[in-house]
């Protein structure tokens, strides 16, 4: 699956786009975030690593604690795929 696609089925889940939203502030542990959601550990552990695969969130580790951070570089790459489509429809309007 490319970049794109995977970021598309990442984001098409309201939980995950939470986290993203939630990320833009800054980096926060997995627990930080986990008690943002009623959801169980597993549950929040297949969310981050849908995010992780898609590339949208960085994880670090420090100790026994795993921290998350919003990786904005293939959300822009999503936007200006997006962008373009619109541009697209514009030309062919014309």
């Amino acid at each position: 699956m490319n970049a794109t696609n995977g970021a598309f089925k990442a984001i098409a889940d309201p939980a995950r786009r939470e986290i993203l939203r939630l990320l833009r502030s800054g980096e926060m542990t997995a627990g930080d975030l986990a008690a943002r959601f009623d959801m169980s550990k597993p549950t929040m552990s297949h969310h981050f690593s849908v995010l992780a695969d898609a590339d949208l969130i960085t994880r670090r580790r420090e100790g026994q604690t795993i921290w998350y951070g919003l990786n904005t570089t293939v959300l822009q790459d999503v936007l200006a795929w997006m962008l373009d489509l619109t541009d697209v429809d514009r030309k062919e309007s014309k």
